[in-house]
């Protein structure tokens, strides 16, 4: 039996001046599943997010959250709720526990409640010791996890996340995704926006592939990889790498240059493994095709400047 439709976005449209940020954008969202939402610089992400919270108001399309219509009923569908922004927005000047009982606050919850949840969320942020620290105390890892736990203390049942492991070193970033896979585990919807495609393929159930504010791709992310791509890479790379492009075009389905490296996408790797094995100063590595290749092939390997 599929699990209860929670969320619904329904042919977003957004536009600022002459340009269209979001173009007829739909996508829905479960209990209990992940949905990212990846794509370059200016794909329209944020916008997409910004709509999804009620603080940008679309040109076209409409919004329900638990069957709420969000341009109408805004507070009671952000009542079971929970956000963490791309940049902290914690108060500098609270400890840890009061920046949880302030936010609780704003929901109206009865302070035996918030008192009875801060150790908890504690607790599940790893920063039972620093109850009584202030956030300018905290490493980057901590604050966000912190915010993470701001946003649990309505107990939502969806949960939205803008790059919530951004400027986070592999071991906090690990520690958050432990985190997240505990609230889905739980039953929480969540949907985020990240850069890293790591985090999308170990976090989400399904993504959407958005660029210049339309959906490109959606689907699983096994099954994006497997409808768009080769199964294997091999990266080339090294002194005279460049040069193979052409003479070893044949041993592969596509080939990619980026800077000094050569991408052979294949389903065949053996014979370009075996050509390329008396090359020794050339460095080969054969790998299975991911999401990064996903993502470069659908929305290109030009770097974009913020808007």
């Amino acid at each position: 039996m599929p699990s209860p439709l929670i969320f619904s976005a329904m042919s977003l449209v957004k536009r600022y001046g002459q340009q269209m940020v979001v173009d007829g954008l739909s996508f829905d969202v479960h209990a209990g599943e992940c949905v990212g939402i990846i794509g370059p610089n200016g794909a329209g992400k944020t916008t997409t997010m910004r709509m999804c919270l009620g603080l940008t108001q679309p040109d076209a399309g409409s919004i329900q959250a638990f069957g709420l219509p969000l341009d109408s009923d805004l507070l009671r569908a952000k009542q079971r709720m929970g956000v963490v922004t791309q940049f902290d927005s914690l108060d500098p000047d609270f400890t840890c526990a009061e920046n949880l009982l302030v936010y609780g606050r704003y929901f109206g919850l009865p302070r035996a409640v918030i008192d009875e949840r801060i150790p908890r969320l504690l607790e599940f942020a790893a920063l039972q010791a620093k109850a009584g620290a202030r956030p300018g105390e905290l490493s980057g890892g901590m604050r966000r996890r912190l915010s993470l736990a701001r946003a649990l203390v309505n107990d939502p049942d969806l949960l939205l996340l803008d790059e919530p492991t951004t400027g986070l070193d592999p071991q906090a970033r690990h520690l958050m995704w432990e985190r997240l896979k505990r609230l889905l585990q739980d039953g929480k919807a969540i949907v985020l926006t990240t850069h890293f495609m790591d985090e999308a393929q170990r976090l989400c159930d399904r993504l959407l592939v958005m660029d210049h504010g339309r959906r490109i791709a959606e689907g699983t992310p096994a099954g994006l990889i497997a409808q768009y791509l080769e199964p294997d890479v091999i990266e080339v790379y090294g002194d005279g790498a460049v040069d193979l492009a052409h003479s070893h075009r044949q041993h592969a389905e596509r080939v990619e240059v980026s800077g000094d490296t050569l991408f052979f996408y294949t389903a065949s790797p053996a014979p370009l493994l075996d050509a390329l094995a008396q090359r020794r100063e050339l460095r080969v590595m054969h790998r299975p095709a991911n999401l990064e290749d996903l993502f470069l092939k659908l929305t290109g390997r030009q770097i974009r400047e913020e808007a």
